[in-house]
């Protein structure tokens, strides 16, 4: 029996048992909703914003035949439990942010974001022209999923903060909210690192469980609220240049959609991700404007900080280089990104150093 099989047969209830193996023909005729699980609050900026977009796009491209019924964390599943319902088939559908899952597998951190790994674009060139997508179907096809990116918040900050990081020996046993490979880094910095889900990092700041956290970006951030409960933000950070949310459809409904709602299903993911990119950069500096004026003090990490975050992350990503395919992946990752930087390095850089320059 296959892992798909067994989670079906094993892991659901009489009613989502009977939904995952209804005929694909009877999927295909007239029109369905599809319920999609997501890691976040309904209203969060950039994450959910990226959700709600994808699910009407998907509703406005198959004329009404597929509706997206968009279930925020804690409605049916918890935020870190979406895969798991989506493999199982107790949802059709996630939208989230697929390094969340590396529990499941470690090649997922890199369809997020890895430390000091590639920014938005250069992560968009890896997956659309690199091999990249492929290797994400491969991975997906473990676990019964059928996966896109939907979402970029672009490069997040290094977080905020209830006192200054002078040195690397503020990081020795800092209480700090960081998913991903980039919370296995700074762990290996001295650090307490927690995984928060992105609802209750506000709460666990407040509470003082927590003396830091990262989360997206001046625009998220604010409308979570974290300047009412941290001085000090670090405006550029380490863990997460370019960060994908992703979704995933269990592979058995996205068999039974029609090739035509296949591709809707694919292009929408793609025409999130380029807009959900575009949103962040388009508003966090008058966001971070707004922050300053209400008492933010924006910092920098010194160099002995980003030495010790460069060091702990090679260290963290050559972990679970012997998995096979994690090893692909980054192999394949790491050269499309070199190839990317090649270039850009100088063109694009070169320009917006004299653009800075000339213009200011």
């Amino acid at each position: 029996m296959d892992r798909r099989s067994f989670l079906r047969n094993s892991a659901l209830g009489g009613t989502a048992a009977a939904a995952t193996t209804l005929a694909a023909p009877a999927y295909a005729q007239g029109n369905r909703t599809l319920v999609m699980v997501t890691s976040v609050p309904d209203g969060f900026a950039v994450f959910d914003d990226a959700a709600v977009y994808l699910a009407d796009l998907i509703t406005t491209m198959t004329d009404g035949q597929i509706t997206v019924d968009k279930r925020p964390a804690g409605a049916l599943v918890g935020a870190f439990e979406v895969f798991d319902a989506v493999s199982s088939g107790q949802a059709d559908m996630y939208h989230s942010a697929d390094y969340y899952f590396g529990g499941q597998h470690p090649g997922y951190y890199f369809f997020t974001a890895v430390p000091f790994g590639g920014t938005g674009q250069e992560l968009a060139n890896w997956y659309y022209h690199g091999g990249g997508q492929a290797l994400h179907d491969e991975l997906g096809q473990i676990f019964g999923l059928k996966s896109f990116l939907a979402g970029n918040t672009g490069l997040q900050p290094g977080g905020w903060f209830n006192r200054e990081i002078n040195s690397a020996e503020d990081l020795q046993g800092l209480r700090f909210r960081m998913p991903g490979l980039g919370g296995r880094a700074l762990g290996l910095t001295g650090a307490s690192v927690q995984n928060v889900p992105g609802g209750e990092i506000y709460q666990a700041l407040s509470s003082g469980s927590i003396e830091g956290a990262e989360w997206i970006g001046p625009f998220a951030d604010e409308r979570l609220g974290l300047q009412e409960v941290c001085d000090f933000y670090y405006t550029s950070g380490f863990h997460e240049p370019g960060s994908a949310l992703s979704t995933a459809m269990n592979r058995d409904v996205f068999d039974s959609l029609t090739p035509a709602q296949q591709k809707i299903f694919e292009a929408a993911a793609a025409a999130t991700h380029q807009w959900s990119l575009s949103q962040s950069y388009a508003n966090n500096a008058a966001a971070l404007e707004r922050l300053v004026s209400g008492g933010t003090q924006v910092k920098q990490f010194p160099d002995d900080v980003w030495d010790a975050f460069g060091a702990a992350s090679q260290e963290a990503l050559d972990a679970d280089m012997g998995d096979e395919l994690y090893a692909r992946i980054r192999n394949s990752f790491d050269a499309s990104v070199a190839s990317t930087s090649a270039w850009t390095s100088i063109s694009d850089d070169v320009y917006r150093q004299q653009r800075d320059r000339i213009i200011g």
